[in-house]
């Protein structure tokens, strides 16, 4: 077992360009030691039409640089608190061993029931390219969801992908204008995945007595332990903790669930690697308003798991007063993750991060990367506030987080105002309907008088009609303004007035044209 400090060194970042891309729900991906950000903030951009970033650190500053996905990838939505693993039970990691990644929120708040399959094709000192494919499932296929975890086990020298937990909207049947937003606990059921032909199977057990999401989990070899959680249903975080045992004969899949002592209650935590049979525990919550503080080292040794405390990093007193904090493990026994940056600075949605290392430099090696291991960084960001760490949560601030360019404060334009008499845009039931909208309304100026603002979807108006409005330069009125606005409106084109024409002056007398026998008559006359 690797020796561990006393306490874990914790260093502030700086500097981090473009660090509004970095909000909760994000993850980190480790290929050969090198780590890349998925799950931005809002749609990819021209600039990194990916939505995936090379995490460049320098002393205490990081950059985000973009990377690029082959000719023959599908499209990969960013997409927060999916669940991810890579195949590989081993530290050891090859470059070119892929992710699983399942589910998940893009930034309309949809959710993801989708398989895809990242590996990193390609790389030189300036330029990473990675191939995406999407898999196919069929069968008792796994509902959308997020908040879930994802592992590899590998049992008689066959492989199979195991999802379990997770957090999902209710039924379409169930959903109404006031509840649209509401999610349940998935069913408690475990998903086994056939990663060669995307065969879906699923099995329930009744030592999983309800649904539980934003847990943790780990495989070694053909065993899944689950640890802790949240219950959406009850608001509780039970101690749980389960081993999932999965055979893989020549027929069909064994798969044995048990419930262990030892458990320890916690939401949203990290979990890193810091030896061959020894993790980390660090962050996530005792409760709705109380942050777990203090961290577990788990031991596996002779096919068991123990999980104790240990001492926690010396934590700055802006962590220690903060509300939330949400991050994801870099591999290798580091973590990064941030905290709510102070109202009262400049960018009013800045965040600050941390890097936390949980093993000793002595020890870290850069060819190694953690073992197979899903978890969910945080909760879900929830529907109304970026920073709270999920539906469990209900802070009072209101920070902006529409997309990276910089908008005015939502305080000053009234995103929520009633636009007009029609107006049913509720803060609490509204759900995106552009492509463009994130965690706000679209609006739209109405020229009449001094002007105010109003929401494209109460006006009725296309999501090609409010782009094409925001890029001309032209007058807009709202459907109640606009009788008042007609005399501002370009006339419609009339008739000019016809005059007749002016008669010339000294006009001669057009010739006169004479039959051939008016000439006759008259060649015989003057003869």
């Amino acid at each position: 077992m690797t020796c561990l400090p006393e306490k874990m060194p914790l260093q502030m970042i700086s500097t981090i360009n473009n660090s509004s891309l970095i909000q909760p729900g994000f993850s980190l991906l480790n290929f050969d030691g090198r780590v890349f950000l998925f799950g931005q903030k809002g749609w990819p951009k021209r600039s990194c039409p990916t939505g995936v970033f090379l995490l460049d650190f320098k002393k205490e500053e990081l950059k985000l640089k973009p990377a690029y996905f082959s000719k023959d990838s599908c499209y990969l939505p960013p997409l927060r608190y999916p669940a991810i693993c890579t195949p590989k039970g081993s530290m050891a990691q090859s470059e070119k061993c892929p992710y699983f990644i399942h589910g998940g929120k893009t930034p309309n708040n949809e959710l993801s029931d989708k398989l895809y399959i990242m590996s990193l094709i390609s790389k030189n000192s300036k330029k990473f390219t990675f191939k995406c494919t999407e898999k196919e499932l069929a069968g008792e296929v796994p509902e959308a969801r997020y908040g879930h975890t994802i592992n590899v086990v590998h049992s008689q020298g066959k492989s199979i992908i195991v999802i379990v937990g997770g957090r999902s909207y209710k039924a379409l049947g169930e959903r109404t204008t006031e509840n649209w937003n509401s999610v349940v606990d998935c069913m408690p059921y475990i998903f086994l995945v056939d990663p060669e032909f995307g065969c879906c199977t699923s099995h329930a057990f009744q030592e999983l007595m309800g649904g539980f999401s934003f847990h943790l989990s780990l495989a070694r070899n053909d065993t899944i332990y689950i640890i802790g959680g949240h219950s959406i249903e009850s608001n509780t975080r039970p101690p749980n903790l389960y081993r999932i045992k999965v055979d893989l004969p020549l027929g069909s899949p064994a798969v044995n669930c048990s419930v262990l002592s030892g458990g320890i209650s916690v939401s949203s935590a990290i979990m890193t690697q810091t030896g061959d049979q020894e993790f980390v525990i660090v962050g996530g919550y005792h409760s709705d308003n109380q942050k777990r503080m203090v961290c577990n080292t788990i031991n596996l040794e002779d096919n068991k798991i123990e999980i104790v405390e240990r001492e926690a990093p010396e934590w700055t007193p802006d962590i220690k007063h903060c509300k939330i904090w949400f991050g994801s493990d870099m591999g290798n026994g580091a973590i990064l993750f941030g905290i709510p940056g102070d109202n009262r600075q400049l960018i009013s949605d800045a965040n600050y991060f941390y890097l936390l290392r949980c093993k000793e430099e002595s020890d870290q090696d850069p060819e190694q990367m953690a073992q197979v291991c899903s978890q969910s960084s945080t909760e879900d960001a929830g529907e109304s506030t970026p920073f709270e760490d999920s539906e469990e949560f209900t802070f009072s601030f209101d920070i902006d987080t529409y997309n990276e360019d910089d908008e005015e404060d939502e305080s000053e334009t009234g995103y929520w105002i009633t636009c007009s008499s029609g107006c049913d845009i509720d803060i609490n039931t509204w759900v995106p309907l552009y492509s463009t909208e994130l965690n706000k309304p679209a609006m739209i100026f109405c020229s009449n008088g001094d002007g105010h603002w109003v929401h494209a979807q109460c006006m009725d108006l296309s999501e090609d009609m409010l782009i094409h409005l925001s890029q001309v330069n032209t007058k807009y009125f709202c459907p109640e303004h606009t009788s008042l606005a007609k005399g501002l409106q370009t006339p419609k084109e009339t008739p000019p007035v016809e005059k007749p024409p002016m008669k010339a002056l000294h006009r001669k007398k057009p010739m006169t044209i004479f039959t051939p026998a008016k000439k006759s008559f008259i060649r015989k006359l003057f003869q």
